[in-house]
């Protein structure tokens, strides 16, 4: 079953350690990469960076980013004006539908601010009792959500009708 993780960092660069823990959990095959987003928002900044990463990404690296995406969705939507309101209510409710909760989709856009940055990580073969401890007391704040089966298919065609 794929899992979505966010990252978060209090600071802009934090996403950057962040990046290079990804790649020893995939060479330690702690779970297995599909997409990963580094979303980068410095101080003053309208809005943030946000870049595709290349970690066994398989497949999916010539498909464009879907994390990417759903960071534009979930962070910078809400702030392109009222009209976009119901447009976001349902985006939401179609990202509840992939197993991402309303919990989730708060945090991010409470926690992504300028100054911050983030690490979306879209996975499987997550193996969650080595992954919890080598994420444990260190600068980032985890999020976790189990999705449905069918999530990158749903994601993949909720960006393609935005």
């Amino acid at each position: 079953m794929p899992d979505l993780t966010v990252w978060l960092y209090s600071t802009p660069l934090g996403v950057d350690a962040g990046e290079l823990r990804l790649k020893r959990l995939v060479e330690q095959e702690v779970l297995r990469v599909h997409d990963a987003a580094a979303v980068i928002w410095m101080p003053g900044a309208e809005e943030p960076k946000v870049r595709r990463l290349q970690h066994g990404a398989g497949k999916a690296a010539g498909k464009g980013s879907i994390l990417g995406g759903l960071i534009g969705l979930v962070v910078l939507a809400p702030a392109v004006g009222a009209a976009a309101g119901a447009a976001a209510g349902a985006v939401v409710h179609r990202l509840r539908s992939a197993g991402i909760d309303d919990d989730v989709v708060d945090r991010i856009r409470e926690e992504v601010q300028p100054g911050t940055s983030a690490l979306l990580v879209l996975s499987s073969d997550v193996d969650a009792a080595r992954l919890r401890p080598l994420l444990a007391h260190r600068e980032a704040t985890l999020l976790h959500a189990e999705l449905s089966e069918d999530a990158p298919a749903v994601l993949r065609e909720l960006l393609e009708e935005t």
